[in-house]
C-alpha cells in the first residue's frame, strides 16, 4: 500500500501530534538538548513521540528537499518568463527543467520543475511571489516528488 497523505487544520489534530509538533520544534531551536528534556517540558511520553515523530511534519518539510513541478498560465509578452526565472533564482530554487508552450488566446502555458532544497523562503511563499508577477494568471503545483 502506497503512503497517503492529508493536510488538515492543526486545531483539528488530537493533542498527541500537536505535541509531538511542540517537542520537534524545541529540538530543532535548541531550546531542549535532548528528547527527554523536550518531552517533558511538553507533557508527552517518550514512547508516544517515538511512535509518531516521522508520522506527522509541518507542511512546509513536505516540500523540503523535493522535486516540485510548478505550472503558470502566463501572458504573451517579452520578458515574463524572465521574472519567473529570476525570483526562483532569489530564492535559491534549483530549476531543473522548463517548457513553454506555444502562446494561444495572448496566454503561454509554462511548467517549471524545481528542487527546493535549498531555497531560502518555503514554497508557498515562492508561489505566492511569482503569482504577484504582472502577467502570471495563474499558478498551482502540479507534481510534488
Amino acid at each position: 500500500m502506497k503512503d497517503e497523505y492529508y493536510l488538515v487544520k492543526s486545531d483539528m489534530l488530537p493533542e498527541v501530534f500537536i505535541k509531538v509538533m511542540a517537542v520537534k520544534r524545541l529540538l530543532s531551536s535548541g531550546k531542549a538538548d535532548s528528547v527527554n528534556e523536550a518531552v517533558q517540558k511538553i507533557g508527552l511520553s517518550r514512547s508516544a513521540y517515538y511512535k509518531y515523530k516521522d508520522a506527522v511534519l509541518p507542511f512546509y518539510e513536505t516540500s523540503r528537499g523535493r522535486l516540485v513541478t510548478l505550472v503558470f498560465a502566463v501572458e504573451n509578452f517579452p520578458g515574463i518568463l524572465s521574472g519567473i526565472i529570476n525570483c526562483m533564482s532569489r530564492e535559491k530554487a534549483n530549476i531543473l527543467t522548463i517548457n513553454q508552450n506555444y502562446p494561444i488566446n495572448g496566454l503561454a502555458d509554462i511548467s517549471i520543475s524545481i528542487e527546493t532544497e535549498r531555497m531560502t523562503i518555503e514554497l508557498d511563499n515562492l508561489i505566492d511571489r511569482i503569482g504577484k508577477i504582472p502577467g502570471v494568471r495563474s499558478h498551482r503545483i502540479l507534481a510534488r516528488d
